[in-house]
């Protein structure tokens, strides 16, 4: 099975910026479709930023131009860079894997993420 790990989340400055990291254990392919979503108290989890290949990022309307998402396939990682950070950015972050053959869901355990000054 695959078992992914967030790490990197922590209390940030309105402005600021944080680096959120993904490692994915078990069987992995590039085509696997890995990203970020979020969950703020009071409201659903929303999809971040997802990705396959390289050339194929999607980004929530929220977080373009602030948010960049990276893969790195041989290491199973998956990162995201948040820049511009403002407090409704506060949210619980948690990775998500989409297998492309099966369509199984993974989920990690999340990160909290707080944009407070």
């Amino acid at each position: 099975q695959v078992h992914l790990v967030e790490s990197g989340g922590g209390l940030v400055q309105p402005g600021g910026s944080l680096r959120l990291s993904c490692a994915a254990s078990g069987s992995i392919f590039s085509l696997d479709l890995m990203g970020w979503y979020r969950q703020a108290p009071g409201r659903q989890r929303a999809m971040v930023a997802t990705t396959t290949i390289p050339a194929y990022t999607n980004y929530a309307d929220s977080v373009k131009g602030r948010f960049t998402i990276s893969r790195n396939n041989t290491e199973n990682m998956v990162y995201l860079q948040m820049s511009s950070l403002a407090p409704e950015d506060t949210a619980v972050y948690y990775c998500y894997l989409r297998k492309a053959l099966t369509a199984v869901d993974y989920w990690g355990q999340g990160t909290q993420v707080t944009v407070s000054s």
